[in-house]
């Protein structure tokens, strides 16, 4: 016992005797840490020294060490597609020849790659993409490469996708076929090869073709063909990892190469020329692109904008997000008028230049009419509503393909984003304060303005959000998706855009995907007829396109049996590579208002019942809405909220109609009124110093 004692007084002789000198312990470990970090700082900076970038050896291939120098090629990926395995063949050979000049490489096969997602990653990775690709029966490439070439094919065809969509790629093609089949030799790797070249992607050396025809091959054999293009690309791939941008062309002078970038210019327009022809001696382009060979520019044009910029369109493009409309929407002060619309409009839609984006295929931006509402001391409140066709071809995908956003997550960041961009407007010359709060307020929100929303497969719970939210819906499709629309819960008001009246303009103006399309798009029509709530048939007027179909139409409408037909003149926007429209063919509104008299009268159910005349559009309406000889075109919002309501408690029991939720049209909307559908309590907000604008349709 005593020894423990002793034991326990001497341990607690030294606790103590720590905890009095606390602090020059503390003193000695902080300045050995101190010192420790010096060492570490020195040390380090005498290393970094000794590697400098500029006293590294290179290897012998050509490529520096990867930590010794900027990194101008971080690997190489070889993407094949074959048939009977030759492709992939030549796949695993080059990956091996490239791994021996100390680069990551990977072998993708094509039908398991998701191009969407891939190829645009593959603009900012400094890779080099190799493609190996076989041509099939009749041309077709081989079943492993279909769904790539196919997206491919689309992306470079479709407006909605910018032109610099792979811009930043490089890339390399080699095609495997048969000379024998004159008619589709080595088709695919000539499209793909195109297709490339029209997304901005740059080809780092010419196209090259394999020939299994032993007579016809240059090198005696498709293997030999192979070999030698494989020699080339390597040499290519080293000069690439040594950071040189174009190869010498063996004109050179005192070390300076005679070869101009005008004349590096022309021979890629050699030849992109002679790939469209199929040549397949085309001249050799190094790290050429869409953008470079047409002496493009990266402008960007706000659609709102295009007004004040007619006189540059020759010199400026429009950039393009994926799924996205070429020339944006047109603005129609028409449809408001009828609608009478609050003017916080939520636009959520496809993305393009100029809205706010939400998550991964959403947007907002302001409707221009509200913009207008800050400012011009209008009682009335407005809505925007496109026109469709948009003056091109107007193809819709035919399933949802992309990352999917939850609904409440894109409704959130709509609504914050759209109160933003109301803010901006605070202290802006003309805007109101009362108009500004109450802007903040989102009232009613157009979905889809472009693309095709109704494939959105959580649709209807987006539209159950917005509505609990006190919040109007305006839906827009474009007649292929049938079923979609027979189960689509109740909107506010579905337009369907009824681009053409015959199989035949509609396969023309709408460029569809599906082939079975023009029964798509009467299935749409007889879906449309079975809904109970206000339908919209949208015509576009394009002269010398589809203004003499009028009985075809009326055929369609007597098919669909909408509550409306809106009929606006189409609205010119600029040139567009997409589009062989001109102002000839904008439709004067006479011209407009001669055609919606004479569907008038093949059609006994329905009259006309309002215009504006500066929008350049007619309202046709079924009778039922004309009540005690008064339209009632208008829409009452609060009671369309209460249905709403009285449905979710029912569980879907409790219908309603498009009569239920109606408002009288005020005398100045309607068609014959002196003011041609102006609001006459409208004063319109002019800068100083700024001139009139006196454009318009």
């Amino acid at each position: 016992l005593d020894v423990s004692m002793d034991m326990w007084s001497y341990f607690h002789t030294c606790l103590v005797s720590i905890w009095l000198h606390r602090f020059y312990i503390y003193s000695a470990v902080a300045l050995g840490i101190s010192l420790w970090i010096v060492t570490q700082f020195t040390t380090t900076r005498a290393k970094r020294k000794v590697t400098e970038p500029g006293t590294s050896d290179k290897l012998g291939n050509g490529c520096a060490p990867r930590q010794a120098q900027r990194i101008h090629v971080a690997g190489v990926k070889i993407f094949y597609g074959s048939q009977t395995g030759t492709a992939k063949r030549f796949a695993k050979a080059l990956a091996e020849a490239v791994f021996s000049l100390n680069l990551p490489v990977e072998v993708i096969n094509m039908e398991d790659y998701d191009p969407e997602d891939g190829l645009v990653e593959e603009t900012s990775s400094r890779n080099i993409c190799v493609f190996l690709v076989a041509t099939y029966t009749e041309g077709q490439p081989p079943e492993s490469a279909v769904w790539f070439c196919k997206w491919l094919e689309e992306a470079a065809n479709d407006f909605r996708v910018g032109k610099s969509f792979l811009q930043g790629l490089r890339y390399a093609v080699f095609g495997l076929g048969n000379s024998a089949y004159v008619d589709h030799y080595n088709t695919v790797a000539r499209r793909m090869d195109r297709w490339l070249w029209m997304l901005s992607a740059s080809r780092i050396m010419a196209r090259a073709e394999g020939d299994c025809n032993v007579a016809q091959s240059k090198h005696g054999s498709i293997e030999a063909d192979f070999e030698a293009w494989k020699d080339k690309f390597l040499t290519r791939l080293q000069a690439l990892c040594r950071g040189e941008k174009k190869p010498c062309r063996g004109k050179c002078k005192k070390g300076k190469c005679k070869t101009s970038g005008k004349q590096s210019k022309e021979s890629s327009d050699r030849e992109h020329e002679m790939s469209e022809q199929d040549n397949t001696e085309a001249e050799e382009s190094f790290e050429t692109s869409s953008e470079e060979e047409a002496g493009g520019t990266d402008s960007v044009i706000d659609v709102e904008d295009l007004g004040n910029i007619m006189g540059h369109m020759k010199k400026a493009k429009v950039l393009l997000l994926e799924g996205v409309n070429h020339s944006g929407y047109h603005l129609v002060y028409f449809m408001c008028q009828f609608l009478q619309v609050k003017p916080s409009c939520l636009m959520i839609c496809a993305l393009f230049s100029g809205y706010k984006l939400i998550g991964s295929h959403s947007g907002v931006k302001l409707c221009r009419w509200t913009k207008v509402f800050l400012q011009v001391g209008s009682r009335w409140q407005w809505v925007t509503v496109p026109s469709s066709p948009r003056h091109h071809t107007n193809p819709v995908g035919t399933e949802w393909r992309w990352r999917m956003d939850q609904p409440q997550q894109i409704l959130q960041e709509a609504l914050e984003k759209h109160q933003n961009m109301i803010r901006q407007f605070k202290g802006v010359s003309g805007v109101k304060a009362a108009r500004l709060e109450e802007a903040l307020a989102v009232k009613h929100c157009a979905l889809s303005l472009v693309g095709e929303p109704i494939m959105y497969p959580h649709i209807n719970q987006l539209v159950r959000l917005l509505h609990q939210q006190g919040i109007s819906t305006f839906l827009v499709t474009n007649a292929q998706f049938p079923e979609e629309i027979r189960r689509l819960e109740p909107v506010t008001q579905l337009y369907v855009s009824v681009d053409a009246s015959t199989k035949e303009s509609l396969k023309r103006i709408d460029r569809p995907l599906f082939k079975d399309f023009w029964q798509r798009f009467l299935d749409s029509l007889k879906a449309l007829a079975e809904k109970q709530q206000r339908t919209v048939y949208r015509l576009t007027l394009v002269k010398a396109w589809n203004v003499d179909e009028l009985k075809a139409y009326a055929d369609l409408i007597s098919l669909g049996k909408p509550d409306f037909i809106e009929v606006k003149g189409v609205t010119y926007c600029g040139e567009s590579s997409a589009s062989s429209l001109t102002m000839a063919n904008v439709p004067w509104h006479g011209e407009v208002l001669s055609f919606v008299q004479e569907l008038a009268r093949l059609l006994p159910d329905y009259g006309i019942a309002c215009e504006h005349e500066h929008s350049n559009c007619l309202l046709l309406a079924h009778s039922k809405f004309q009540v005690d000889g008064e339209w009632r075109t208008w829409i009452d919002y609060g009671r369309f909220q209460e249905l709403v309501r009285e449905r979710e408690r029912s569980g879907g029991a409790r219908t309603f109609t498009a009569a239920e939720y109606t408002a009288r049209t005020p005398p100045w909307a309607l068609f014959g009124a002196k003011e041609r559908g102006f609001d006459p309590q409208d004063v319109r907000f002019h800068r100083k110093n700024k001139a009139q604008d006196t454009s318009g349709c």
